[in-house]
């Protein structure tokens, strides 16, 4: 049996007609750049996420580096940020001369830990940057009280969790990415709403802080060759606008295939010992970006599945604080021993819109097989 870790000609297959007469209206229209498709998508999503902005750009990296830019953040301001991620989320608070201030997650959901956020606040820090990771939200209501208190920003990193929900205690209900005074998100052909190439995607409530963002996206201008602030050159292309278009439409039930998927590896494998299955909030809904298990041979299992024709992914190997780049740059404030040993525990099994019953059946038992025979 041959598995994918993910099926994106299989998902195109399904909607070939729409996305191919999408296109084709893009190249016979000829408007490549800043077509109408791009501005239909933007407002497609607002209407989606039920927020006022949605402003495109060419990738989620460009997104959060364009949101602290708006935010006017200046060298040597802090942002707090979890130290297990993806290595963009903290990349850009480098590249724009601030500092990534390092704090733990939580062990059981990966999101950044919340009980180490308010101790690792100081006079110089401005942001929090919370990340929606595997598909799950961070706990934003408390992070919000917290920036509330300190009068910090906060950006989500919602590159992940794009269609989940997350539910306050008075009973409101709001999607990732519209909570935070700004969210971020990526149109990377793997995410559960993903082009065919590079994009991404900006949030705000805020009317003056989307017209910066716009400008800062843009070369810094509102009116063409008139630059009233330093910005940089990041657009989604009309072709990805319109291929997103249509895949829009499709997230409700991308998101319901792949819990589907996650119901049956918990109905597969919930009787290993020797796994730890991934953790579902109480306050937010999971659009399984990721399946990630922990396991303490996790190496030896990868190795085994591999053997077996089953892909797995290690979201991540190593967290940020390991991390070369940032060994002079950052500031740990916390002990980040959950960060370390995930990273070591974590493997992500395949999931997508296309996976079957019999895939997962093949890999839960192969999964079982390993820990019965080969531990």
């Amino acid at each position: 049996m041959k598995i994918k870790m993910l099926d994106l000609k299989g998902q195109y297959d399904k909607i070939k007609q729409e996305i191919d007469a999408a296109i084709q209206c893009v190249i016979d229209e000829t408007a490549f750049i800043q077509g109408a498709e791009v501005k239909e998508f933007e407002t497609n999503l607002a209407g989606y996420l039920g927020i006022r902005h949605v402003i495109s750009c060419a990738n989620g990296t460009d997104a959060l580096q364009i949101s602290m830019m708006a935010l006017g953040l200046k060298q040597g301001d802090e942002v707090i940020v979890p130290s297990f991620t993806y290595v963009a989320t903290a990349e850009v608070i480098a590249l724009l001369g601030l500092t990534p201030v390092l704090v733990d997650v939580d062990p059981a959901t990966f999101n950044i830990k919340i009980e180490d956020i308010e101790p690792a606040i100081t006079g110089r820090t401005k942001a929090i940057v919370p990340v929606h990771l595997f598909g799950q939200c961070a706990p934003m209501e408390a992070i919000m009280d917290i920036a509330k208190k300190y009068s910090l920003y906060v950006i989500e990193d919602n590159a992940q969790a794009l269609g989940a929900k997350y539910s306050f205690k008075n009973g409101s209900v709001r999607f990732a990415g519209t909570i935070g005074d700004i969210g971020c998100t990526s149109f990377f052909p793997s995410k559960n709403l993903g082009c065919f190439g590079d994009g991404g995607a900006i949030f705000t409530n805020d009317d003056k802080l989307a017209e910066k963002l716009r400008m800062v996206a843009n070369h810094g201008q509102l009116v063409k060759y008139h630059h009233d602030i330093v910005g940089c050159n990041s657009r989604l292309d009309t072709i990805q606008a319109a291929v997103l278009n249509v895949k829009l439409s499709k997230l409700d039930g991308y998101a319901c295939s792949r819990g589907e998927a996650a119901a049956v590896y918990r109905e597969l494998l919930t009787d290993i010992p020797e796994l730890i299955l991934p953790a579902e909030s109480s306050f937010s809904t999971h659009v399984y970006h990721q399946f990630t298990i922990r396991c303490k041979q996790r190496d030896s299992l990868k190795a085994f599945l591999a053997g077996k024709g089953i892909p797995t992914m290690i979201y991540y190997p190593l967290p940020l604080h390991k991390q070369r780049a940032f060994s002079d740059i950052s500031v740990i404030k916390s002990g980040l021993d959950v960060s370390e040993r995930l990273c070591e525990e974590v493997l992500s099994l395949p999931i997508h819109t296309e996976l079957t019953r019999e895939e997962q059946e093949y890999i839960a038992s192969n999964i079982r097989y390993f820990f019965i025979n080969c531990k």
